[in-house]
Parts: structure tokens; C-alpha cells; sequence
């Protein structure tokens, strides 16, 4: 009948070991932080290194309206 405590401890060391190697792969909100490298200048709000240039404008547009899009984002110049 069903396995005995030697069984529930393997079960229980696996299940440990499959948690130990989650862990050590890091978590996703450390690597959203280090992407966050795209900053208003005018606000110092960051954004992710992914934001396009409509966002950035949208942002520009709606925080910043008295400022054009190149004083807060000087990146943004061709």
C-alpha cells in the first residue's frame, strides 16, 4: 500500500531541488530593472530600452506639453 516516509522525504528533496534551480535563474524584475534605460529628462521618469519613439512622444505630449519631444528625450535626434 502507497509508498512509506523514505518515499514522502525523495519527493520532498526533488521537489526542494526543482525550487533551488528556479530560484538561481534569477528573477524577471531584475532583468526589467537593468532594461529600464531610457529616462525623460525633464521628469527623470524611466522607460524600458523597448519604448518607441510614439511612446515617447504620447509621454512628451501628455506630461510635458510646454516642452517639445527632444528636450525630454535627446536620444530621440537624428
Amino acid at each position: 500500500m502507497g509508498g512509506g516516509n523514505g518515499q514522502k522525504s525523495r519527493m520532498a528533496r526533488e521537489k526542494n531541488l526543482e525550487k533551488q534551480k528556479a530560484a538561481a535563474k534569477g528573477s524577471q524584475l531584475d532583468s526589467n530593472k537593468k532594461a529600464m534605460n531610457i529616462q525623460c529628462k525633464v521628469c527623470m521618469q524611466t522607460f524600458m530600452c523597448t519604448t518607441s519613439e510614439v511612446k515617447c512622444k504620447e509621454h512628451a505630449e501628455a506630461k510635458h506639453p510646454k516642452s517639445d519631444l527632444y528636450a525630454c528625450f535627446p536620444h530621440l535626434k537624428k
